[in-house]
């Protein structure tokens, strides 16, 4: 059976994503209505930039899919790259989903780890640390906005899970190179894949990602039980062919999900009707050198 993604047009963040779980809503109960350990990954690679930050509203519409079948505690967990949890949960209004829902925060960069090999720029193996929280999780919420990025071209559900299971100085350590940021990207995935990702595209990021790019209203919104496809699907949105995305490349040759968009159904709004090319980082054309 084909992957299933589905795409919605957004008038809000939590709007957006509402609608996109909604089309898939029937996956995500019977998915989360047993799970023990849920936590939720939004992304804080600044913790005081709201542009290259999940806004709450969007991880509010997943709360509200997931409260309805799930009766246990959520975690939200992020390990942010230069700044504490604390400041990115009070600048960006998170604090608030402490009255509202039965969450909990949880700072990966200062929790327990397992270790993982990867590679470094040299393709020699090299071991990282990630979050035992996020490996040992029932089930993995990823909601990420559509960004460019300096490395690795487009930067999703899949690199906001990985990079933010790493902890402390090991997200700069996952930095080696073209080749090597998209080999760790697709191998440490098989840890800490997410079951769900959903992508806030209201507003993204174009440019100078995944910090100083600038905005794109993009106005869509997109959710999937297989994140794989649901980030070549945006990827295509923003203007972008997933195999040219290393990280993608990769886990669609080793068989961890499809990025062939041939092979991919598409629930609600097409590609079309929301695409938008993105202004690619300046580096785009040297990220190309990434094949191994």
């Amino acid at each position: 059976m084909d992957p299933v993604v589905s795409v919605t047009k957004s008038t809000g963040h939590y709007d957006g994503v509402r609608r996109a779980l909604h089309l898939i809503e029937e996956q995500v109960k019977h998915d989360v209505k047993d799970k023990k350990k849920i936590l939720v990954k939004p992304n804080f690679v600044s913790t005081s930039r709201q542009l290259a930050a999940t806004h709450v509203d969007a991880v509010k519409a997943v709360l509200d899919m997931i409260s309805q079948y799930h009766s246990g505690a959520i975690l939200i967990g992020e390990g942010p790259a230069n700044s504490s949890l604390t400041t990115g949960l009070t600048n960006f209004n998170y604090l608030t989903l402490r009255d509202e829902y039965d969450v909990e925060f949880l700072d990966l960069n200062r929790d327990d780890w397992v270790e993982v090999e990867g590679y470094d720029s040299q393709l020699q193996p090299l071991t990282f640390r990630l979050s035992k929280s996020v490996v040992e999780s029932d089930y993995r919420v990823s909601v990420a906005i559509p960004k460019t990025h300096d490395c690795v071209i487009t930067t999703l559900s899949i690199k906001n899970m990985v990079v933010g299971s790493l902890v402390n100085s090991e997200k700069s350590k996952i930095h080696q190179g073209y080749k090597g940021i998209n080999l760790n990207l697709a191998t440490f995935s098989r840890f800490v894949m997410p079951h769900l990702g959903v992508i806030d595209g209201f507003i993204g990021m174009e440019g100078r990602g995944p910090v100083s790019g600038n905005p794109v209203e993009l106005r869509a919104a997109a959710a999937s039980l297989h994140p794989i496809s649901l980030d070549a699907v945006t990827s295509k949105i923003m203007g972008f062919d997933p195999f040219e995305i290393g990280y993608l490349h990769h886990l669609h040759a080793w068989k961890r999900g499809v990025i062939d968009l041939d092979q991919i159904t598409i629930l609600g709004t097409s590609i079309d009707d929301v695409a938008l090319q993105f202004q690619p980082h300046p580096r785009y054309h040297e990220m190309h050198n990434w094949k191994v």
